[in-house]
């Protein structure tokens, strides 16, 4: 198993897009949405505007720059200036995969925005461990895979699913190790970055089947057990035991839906002495046996 915290956990959602489209708009303009949860990302082509996502302070952007919403309940996008409170408008379509919105006139904002959504029975608990919002600056390689995104999915390609799944990985990747962050908001991506901690992550995800404690993963990082415990639980937003217990369950899902390995094995990969214990664990966890799990998820 790879030891790249943020790769496993992108791969394991199991991203795939909903839609694509580029939008204009001109004036003075809003736009609320709420997605149900699914992932936003959004370039700027032109221009600049205001973003507020789960009642955040607004962020302003402007040409090059880049945010991804992870799991967007409440998303508002509005002009520099923005309209009084409570005037939301609507996109209009002019063309394949073009929408407008406010009056009118030249744009002062051109954006390429994207929905995907997460196929994994594991993406609240997934999507939990990666920041509410993440903002790139200057980095042009995110605009170029939102416009292949877009391509792929106005196309109907042999292997259009594969190869959208493989450019949403690289494109939710590519954003979670440049972005920015609020500095508040605990979340795995603070932890990887946090010059400590990172040993830790690393080693719980190199290692599931170690039986780690927390005075060993402390160790890892070179603090005392009593340190590590309260900078892990502040920066990524849980305690290091229960963490490395979510992972261990999130890989054990993926092991039985292959199908490919007896649960004895399964137990073993994942840090578990024997069969009895683990399956005792997931049951808690999960609420049914793995083995009627396996049966009701795994995928030919």
């Amino acid at each position: 198993m790879t030891a790249d915290p943020l790769a496993e956990i992108v791969m394991l959602l199991q991203p795939s897009a909903s839609f694509s489209k580029l939008v204009e708009c001109a004036g003075v303009w809003r736009i609320r949405r709420n997605v149900e949860g699914k992932p936003v990302f959004c370039a700027i082509l032109e221009g600049g505007c205001r973003v507020i996502v789960g009642g955040q302070p607004p962020v302003i952007l402007q040409a090059g720059d880049f945010v991804l919403a992870p799991a967007t309940h409440d998303q508002v996008i509005e002009s520099i200036q923005p309209p009084p409170h409570g005037i939301d408008m609507m996109s209009t379509g002019i063309g394949e995969g073009r929408f407008r919105v406010g009056r009118e006139g030249p744009p002062n904002l051109r954006m390429q925005v994207g929905v995907c959504s997460f196929a994994s029975p594991d993406a609240a608990l997934l999507v939990s461990l990666l920041p509410t919002m993440v903002v790139a600056r200057g980095e042009p390689r995110l605009a170029t895979l939102m416009q292949l995104v877009g391509d792929e999915t106005r196309k109907s390609r042999p292997a259009r699913e594969v190869v959208l799944e493989r450019l949403l990985e690289v494109l939710l990747i590519e954003a979670l190790r440049c972005g920015t962050e609020p500095a508040s908001v605990p979340s795995l991506a603070r932890g990887l970055s946090d010059d400590r901690l990172v040993a830790a992550l690393r080693a719980m995800h190199a290692r599931p089947q170690h039986g780690w404690t927390v005075a060993e993963l402390a160790s890892e990082t070179a603090m005392s057990r009593s340190a590590f415990f309260k900078r892990f639980n502040h920066v990524v937003g849980l305690p290091p035991m229960e963490y490395l217990f979510a992972w261990r369950m999130a890989l054990a899902k993926r092991l039985l839906r292959g199908g490919e390995l007896a649960i004895g094995h399964i137990a073993e990969r994942v840090g578990y002495g024997s069969a009895s214990t683990f399956s005792t664990a997931f049951a808690r966890h999960v609420g049914m046996p793995p083995a009627r799990y396996a049966r009701t998820e795994h995928v030919p």
